[in-house]
């Protein structure tokens, strides 16, 4: 970045606040749509569908996505990203006046309009995550990539979650239709923050870059952190966000006087809270160590604990400790898991290698919900979140492997990239 742009904190800073809005229309649908599918007349399955649509489509949209960027820079496909997802944020109010065709000119599909709000959604969150982490990478240092990391990557998911609490509390102190008004608001204020703030950092000038569009990155600590991620969303936003409100009902807890619907969107933020800490921290602790690995490997631990406890969780008391644990763990691997990614890939690469990432990521988050909803109803919740403890465990396995094969070493150095004679260092596999 250029002297006469702004400083790394700044544009960091920009990035976490744009993100942050636009991302409470991923979240707004999740407490909202389960209990609203009884409504409709929605199936568990077309519901796991719906709530997994934006996932799918940024799976396809991911890595053109991290092309894009490395072709062309991060500011255009960053501001364009926002607006889109605005746009498909407002599809959710028009879902709802769907559901009532006597009142509007508009066709009765509602879970048509869901869906298809949340294909375009994606489409639009694939250019911002892509271009996020990239503008992390580009504009900060070894000693604070993890925390830069940390904190972008606590904007883009503490946003989401954000969403899930706002759907469950307004939509019961007031409508669902305000819930999804108040989403669109904010994406609207997220485009206009990245439009006035965010600058260029991947490209000098207007020169573009001789990227092809068929480049995707396939190298190992792409794929290596990729699984990892793939694992992780899976079973926290996967799984626990599309399953917790039948959890609740199902168990008969709720706070505050609320339901399951207003209640799930409190544990939640329990995960948030948890997570937006530990996603610095994280970060933080993996710039000051040697290794980002025994960062990765505690916090990967500490979810496994979560989800072990929210499977035999029987109370107000042990479900909250759960989802302290998981919040933790998936906030406290965040910032190290995509510092690891930027220590180990060039610079010129990196557009690419994220959107790598963020497929094997999106497979994981589409597939949870999809798989998790139909097999709570025909197994109950203690196998399935049992399951999901068994993966960060896995995924420990497969970041040991990926990184020794990589690099030669179980613990790499924060700064490996900059030896270029380190064995298998990230410089051998650029091309």
């Amino acid at each position: 970045m250029s002297a006469e742009n702004p400083s790394q904190a700044v544009v960091v800073g920009a990035v976490i606040l744009s993100t942050f809005f636009v991302g409470f229309g991923g979240g707004v649908i999740f407490p909202i749509l389960p209990n609203l599918g009884q409504v409709l007349g929605i199936s568990p399955l077309l519901v796991g569908i719906i709530l997994s649509a934006n996932r799918f489509s940024r799976l396809f949209a991911n890595a053109p996505a991290g092309v894009l960027v490395d072709r062309i820079g991060t500011r255009t496909p960053f501001v364009v990203g926002m607006i889109i997802q605005a746009g498909a944020t407002f599809g959710y109010v028009v879902a709802m006046i769907a559901a009532h065709p006597s009142m509007w000119f508009v066709p009765d599909v509602p879970e048509g309009w869901f869906l298809g709000s949340r294909i375009i959604w994606g489409v639009g969150s694939a250019a911002v995550f892509a271009t996020a982490y990239t503008i992390a990478a580009d504009v900060s240092e070894d000693d604070s990539r993890g925390a830069s990391m940390g904190l972008i990557r606590g904007g883009v998911l503490f946003g989401f979650p954000s969403g899930v609490v706002i759907g469950g509390v307004i939509s019961e102190v007031s409508t669902t239709v305000t819930a999804f008004a108040v989403a669109t608001l904010f994406a609207v204020v997220a485009s206009v923050i990245a439009y006035v703030t965010i600058p260029e950092t991947h490209v000098s000038g207007d020169g573009h870059r001789s990227v092809s569009l068929t480049d995707i990155d396939t190298t190992l600590p792409s794929l290596t952190v990729g699984f990892v991620n793939f694992a992780v969303l899976f079973a926290y936003i996967g799984a626990l966000f599309a399953t917790l409100v039948l959890f609740l009902d199902h168990n008969n807890l709720g706070v505050f006087g609320f339901d399951a619907q207003g209640s799930s969107g409190i544990f939640m933020a329990i995960t948030v809270v948890a997570a937006g800490l530990f996603m610095f921290v994280g970060g933080h602790v993996s710039d000051r160590t040697e290794s980002r690995v025994p960062t990765l490997l505690f916090f990967l631990g500490t979810t496994f604990v979560g989800f072990i406890m929210l499977a035999l969780a029987d109370s107000i008391v042990t479900l909250t400790v759960a989802c302290l644990l998981i919040g933790a763990g998936q906030g406290g691997t965040s910032g190290p898991l995509m510092a690891l990614l930027a220590d180990l890939t060039p610079d010129e690469r990196m557009g690419r290698a994220v959107g790598t990432n963020n497929v094997l990521g999106d497979i994981g988050g589409g597939l949870g919900p999809i798989v998790s909803l139909p097999l709570v109803e025909q197994f109950g919740f203690l196998p399935i979140y049992v399951v999901c403890a068994v993966l960060p465990l896995l995924a420990s396995v497969i970041l040991l492997a990926g990184v020794h094969r990589e690099t030669g070493q179980y613990m790499p150095r924060v700064d490996l990239r900059d030896d270029s004679c380190a064995p298998g260092s990230a410089s051998d596999h650029a091309d």
